[in-house]
């Protein structure tokens, strides 16, 4: 199946950065985006006065195969580059003679790989609608865990395990319970070792950190945005049996560290400062470091498609604002205790899921943990993934023809080896 192209994710409103090679550019560098054209911003830095006029940017900054060392720069010079970019087009097009020759090339003839190096990956559970509906199915209480309103509760995940857009993933191994194995009344299913049977993913929007924070600094939500360099969508794939049986009680291990997916573009906070919004209110006492007068959150629509074959089937639309923990407050509550913050961390939202039965963002709530399998548009039913399905996942600030936009994030499930 072909995939779109999100053109129109890219005005000259979004500007935003990742690391990009080609046939003409086989080293990897930093690179932006305008509609179909991708700009190579270490030719641009290099080869011009374009971005050379920003005399505080240091030279090879953009010639690193990840953003990390640009990433950590103070906020002021990332503005200063998008705003030179800016200056480069005309009606939403590139003014070519501002750029130096080949240092453009058209989306379909560049490779984009992972944007960031990752030093720490926490994902958190931001969602009470999720918190909820995975109560519900899996112990039959739709409580959310203890802590939840106290503070935006997480596990931390594999940071090797992080892969860019467009990268497979292979269904795991591990133990869990059969539960398709006949037993008496009182017996507890066997424990066996093989594939997953129910591979899942997660819908999620996440925060890359720029600026580093030394080990025991500590940080306020209102002053969190200084440290957060952009945001991704997030595929936290996830094997439900494995990770059933395994997280009692110290949490999720390797039915969450097999494979996280990653978009590869990453869309910086100015980008998204128009379409600020008001999140949700606390309903309990929340300790100053993580209360926000603004509640500053983004007005982002999320979307998870499964792709069989040439069919794809919407499995899901949800809005990052409904979130009741907001990024700074996830960002605030993993250094509260004292822990640092690194260029490239990763701080994901956990599943993203509104309220009604076409808003969920994963399958275990969209088909009840598999005892209620989802109609695909091509008549086959999924109770979890199937070797060979594509999950597509995009997100978009404002109107899908005229807000900033994130591209997708895709990747397919395939079979496990021996």
């Amino acid at each position: 199946m072909t995939s779109p192209n999100y053109a129109h994710h890219f005005s000259a409103r979004n500007i935003p950065f990742g690391i990009a090679s080609s046939d003409a550019h086989p080293k990897l560098q930093a690179v932006t985006r305008l509609g179909n054209s991708v700009i190579f911003l270490h030719d641009c830095h290099t080869s011009s006065n374009l971005l050379g006029e920003i005399k505080e940017l240091p030279h090879e900054v953009f010639a690193h195969d990840t953003l990390n060392k640009f990433a950590a720069l103070p906020k002021a010079l990332h503005q200063s580059v998008r705003r030179v970019i800016q200056s480069a087009c005309q009606n939403g097009a590139i003014d070519v003679s501002k750029l130096p020759p080949g240092s453009f090339e058209d989306v379909t003839q560049v490779r984009m790989h992972m944007p960031v190096t990752v030093g720490d990956f926490a994902d958190f559970s931001c969602s009470l609608e999720h918190g909820k509906n995975a109560g519900r199915i899996i112990i039959n209480d739709a409580r959310p865990p203890p802590a939840f309103f106290n503070f935006p509760i997480a596990y931390q995940g594999r940071a090797s395990s992080v892969v860019v857009s467009g990268t497979d993933i292979e269904r795991p191994m591990g133990q869990y319970r059969d539960k398709s194995a006949p037993t008496t009344a009182n017996e507890p299913k066997p424990v066996v070792y093989g594939p997953s049977k129910s591979v899942d993913y997660e819908l999620e929007f996440a925060a890359i950190i720029g600026k580093p924070l030394a080990m025991g600094r500590r940080l306020n939500a209102v002053d969190a945005d200084e440290h957060i360099f952009g945001f991704v969508i997030l595929n936290d794939w996830s094997a439900r049996d494995i990770q059933g049986f395994e997280m009692t009680p110290l949490g999720p291990f390797n039915g969450k560290n097999f494979g996280t997916s990653i978009s590869p573009w990453i869309v910086t906070l100015d980008a998204l400062e128009a379409f600020k919004a008001e999140g949700q209110k606390p309903v309990v006492d929340i300790p100053k470091h993580l209360q926000d007068p603004e509640l500053r959150t983004y007005a982002i629509q999320m979307q998870v498609e499964i792709l069989s074959g040439e069919t794809a089937t919407m499995a899901g639309t949800s809005w990052v604002q409904s979130l009741y923990w907001s990024s700074r407050q996830m960002v605030a509550h993993a250094v509260s205790a004292g822990a640092a913050l690194r260029t490239g961390d990763i701080m994901a939202t956990g599943t993203v899921s509104g309220d009604g039965e076409d808003a969920r963002g994963c399958m275990l709530e969209l088909t009840e943990g598999g005892s209620k399998p989802f109609k695909l548009n091509d008549g086959t039913e999924r109770g979890f993934l199937h070797d060979g399905d594509v999950v597509r996942m995009t997100a978009v600030a404002g109107e899908e023809q005229s807000g900033v936009g994130f591209g997708e994030c895709i990747g397919r499930l395939v079979a496990h080896r021996p």
